[in-house]
């Protein structure tokens, strides 16, 4: 133990909601102790200073102010340990070795040659006067196909709503595709090919690129006019039934996948309340959280939504929620999450008068993992508002063990998913396509 040197390059792999990021120390020793510096390669960043570097055989203290704290054991040419960034955890071992990113497993994906047509197509929408740009894929070049449009949840995704190494709409259309159903799906506004800003717009913004999606494929031959539907995931189930009740004689059927039943400020209050109880959070802090947030979303709920002032409004409220827990920073990011266009208009929309007009056929789906949008609350809420709609084709399952992406899951937490192997559940897959099927006969 005591001929262990701390001195040199330490090399590990910091794996953060999906991503791998390469994070490199080099340790030096000095008159007075120790200095460092870090390298971020994955990140393009080298040099930064570490603030404080303490080594007492075997155990290593690394910290740079405000930012990032390592805590580690020396054994050898390992150390193992901890780096927490953000009031987060995250699993660090250093080695003197070269790190290399780790290839993701998904053995789900397709690879090419695939046994179907593929085609890279745009389309217009001349309300927001932006180009989308997405794939439309067809059991053959030729013939006439019922067809549906994959509708992606929220934050900026692309056409395979790729998310944490996951490409669950790549998936899902190779799997309609291979069964007889044409699929398209697309980049949201602003993201890879398409045009527009992510950044600006709302829920009710999207649905006019749904509706856009659906002119464009009655364009196309190869479709059936007829037999267009709809599959929205997460914000996606909230924009189906909106598109649906906008164009009722274009819509065929919505399958929603983890839609939402709830108003806004409910949902992400619930969200938040199961993913830290399923993190074993203390009681008492998940209600002081509960009761801060509340109080923030009323904010919001009772202001104009042109309301230039209302950053101000909650950033005032959260610097006097938190007091001297929270740096600037710290409130500044918080009130930027809740304090914008999308976040505004989505605490403030409420689902249910919209599914209390769909007419069309209805399959709402969700795992009972799901703690983004947790299942028994938002499934009894869907059926309860299309049972007043009338609507007599609606059909609701939950799958047991699926969390939000509809992956087998142990916890359903967020930071499962990267870890999981399985993109998308073949249970599920299957009755969503048995369902459709049976909608387009």
């Amino acid at each position: 133990m005591s001929a262990q040197d701390i001195t040199g390059q330490w090399n590990g792999l910091l794996k953060v909601q999906g991503m791998q990021l390469r994070a490199v120390f080099h340790i030096n020793k000095t008159d007075s102790g120790y200095s460092s510096t870090m390298d971020s390669p994955d990140q393009g960043v080298k040099g930064i200073p570490v603030t404080t570097t303490t080594f007492e055989n075997p155990k290593l203290r690394l910290e740079i102010r405000n930012a990032v704290e390592y805590s580690g054991e020396l054994n050898g040419n390992i150390i193992t340990g901890t780096l927490k960034q953000g009031g987060q955890d995250f699993l660090l071992n250093l080695s003197r070795g070269e790190t290399e990113n780790q290839t993701l497993k998904r053995p789900q994906e397709p690879t090419k040659p695939y046994p179907y047509y593929s085609e890279d197509i745009t389309f217009q929408n001349s309300k927001a006067n932006i180009t989308l740009a997405g794939t439309l894929t067809m059991p053959n070049k030729e013939g006439n196909f019922p067809a549906v449009i994959l509708i992606t949840g929220s934050g900026p995704q692309n056409r395979d709503e790729e998310v944490l190494g996951h490409k669950p709409f790549l998936v899902i259309s190779d799997y309609l595709t291979r069964n007889g159903i044409a699929v398209l799906r697309y980049d949201d506004r602003g993201i890879a090919q398409s045009t527009g800003d992510f950044k600006t717009e709302t829920t009710l913004d999207f649905a006019t690129d749904v509706e856009s999606a659906i002119s464009y494929l009655k364009t196309r031959k190869e479709i059936n006019a007829k037999k267009i539907g709809l599959i929205g995931h997460s914000e996606g189930g909230i924009i189906a039934p909106i598109v649906a009740v906008a164009e009722p004689k274009d819509v065929d059927f919505i399958v929603l996948l983890a839609g939402s039943g709830l108003p806004g400020d409910k949902l992400m209050l619930l969200q938040k309340e199961k993913i830290e109880q399923a993190m074993h959070i203390d009681e008492q802090q998940i209600a002081k959280g509960q009761k801060v947030f509340r109080g923030a979303y009323d904010i919001i709920l009772g202001s104009n939504t042109a309301d230039s002032s209302l950053k101000n409004k909650a950033s005032t409220y959260f610097k006097q929620a938190f007091g001297s827990q929270a740096t600037e920073e710290l409130i500044s990011t918080i009130t930027n999450q809740i304090v914008n266009p999308w976040m505004i208009n989505f605490l403030k929309y409420n689902p249910v008068p919209t599914l209390e007009k769909v007419k069309c056929p209805v399959l709402a789906l969700d795992g009972e993992k799901d703690l983004q949008v947790p299942p028994k609350e938002n499934l009894s809420a869907i059926q309860a508002a299309l049972e007043k709609s009338g609507n007599k084709n609606v059909t609701i399952k939950l799958f047991p063990n699926l969390n939000h992406l509809f992956q087998d899951s142990k916890t359903g937490l967020p930071g499962e998913y990267s870890e999981i192997e399985e993109t998308f559940s073949p249970v599920a897959l299957d009755e969503i396509t048995k369902w459709i099927k049976k909608q387009v006969e």
